[in-house]
């Protein structure tokens, strides 16, 4: 694609074959390529985006499939974490079909996922230590993010969320560490594969953790408002918006009335940390480190086009 016909919906359709084709020819398990089926690519498309704008689009073709091996790895890694997912919050389904888990039984979707994580982190020890460590570093987050979440639903009592602030700020933790870390860790691989160093790793790497945060707050206001808000974090946030801890198991008909009480505050929290981050994000992509270029443009589009789109849904436009 030539840099002055560039616009960002026909570089993500673009990029999103390039990947496809880059998972077939180096994961050739079918049923890993099963438990992929179906996504959006999203960080990979973030992190292609990256490496582009720091090559300007001028790199040599083998430079582009050896970025294109690391968006396999950041596949691998989040496919294994959405398997692991459903397994613990019990979801019969994912992206409108059976889970994985539901298809091939838990252990064998355990086993499977941690199959993906192996093949992941061969691929990205591949690439040297530094994606190496960023792929290890990655998962690591996501882990201890999804250890925080079970943590907060089971624990209704928490001395550590007694008041609103804090809670708010336990859900802005967990999604930080499982969510928007993998983003950030995409980004900032796609600058590492364009032989970037220093100080603009860590604006690209800032730049994909902004946008994580808006995708996880606008995904979680999405399902709010489509009524999808049983084995969430969300579901002891609100009923302690009551300051009535409880412990268990919330009831359908307690649920629907503690968010009816709350539900306009909960929606404007999400909106204004949603905003919050896509500024932040484009902020970012005006930094000078990163070389001008069509490309650069497109990382300024990125975050608002991201959120609009799933916001869509809703009806709602940031």
């Amino acid at each position: 694609m030539k840099n002055k016909s560039l616009d960002l919906e026909s570089f993500f359709n673009e990029t999103y074959l390039h990947v496809e084709q880059k998972l077939d020819d180096k994961i050739p398990d079918k049923k890993i390529r099963n438990a992929l089926n179906g996504g959006k690519r999203l960080r990979s498309l973030l992190a292609q985006l990256s490496f582009k704008s720091c090559t300007t689009g001028l790199e040599h073709p083998s430079k582009y499939h050896k970025s294109l091996e690391s968006s396999v790895s950041i596949e691998l890694a989040h496919g294994a974490s959405l398997v692991h997912d459903d397994i613990i919050d019990k979801d019969m389904e994912r992206r409108g079909k059976p889970a994985f888990y539901v298809k091939e039984g838990v252990s064998k979707a355990l086993l499977i996922g941690h199959k993906m994580l192996a093949n992941g982190f061969d691929i990205a020890l591949s690439h040297g230590k530094e994606v190496a460590k960023l792929y290890v570093d990655s998962w690591n987050d996501v882990v201890n993010g999804e250890i925080s979440e079970v943590d907060f639903n089971n624990n209704g009592s928490s001395a550590h969320t007694s008041t609103k602030k804090q809670i708010f700020e336990a859900y802005n933790r967990i999604i930080d560490l499982k969510t928007a870390g993998l983003f950030a860790s995409a980004c900032k691989v796609g600058a590492i594969e364009a032989d970037m160093t220093g100080d603009i790793l860590k604006v690209f790497s800032d730049y994909g953790r902004e946008i994580g945060l808006a995708y996880q707050l606008a995904d979680d206001l999405v399902d709010l408002a489509n009524g999808e808000m049983l084995n969430s974090v969300i579901i002891p946030l609100f009923n302690r918006l009551e300051n009535k801890p409880k412990i268990g198991i919330i009831k359908k008909r307690e649920l629907k009335k503690t968010f009816a009480k709350n539900q306009d505050k909960i929606k404007q929290y999400c909106i204004d940390e949603i905003k919050k981050h896509v500024t932040l994000a484009e902020e970012l992509s005006n930094s000078n480190l990163i070389p001008e270029s069509n490309y650069k443009n497109l990382l300024l589009q990125a975050p608002k086009y991201i959120i609009n789109r799933m916001l869509s849904e809703i009806e709602i436009t940031i």
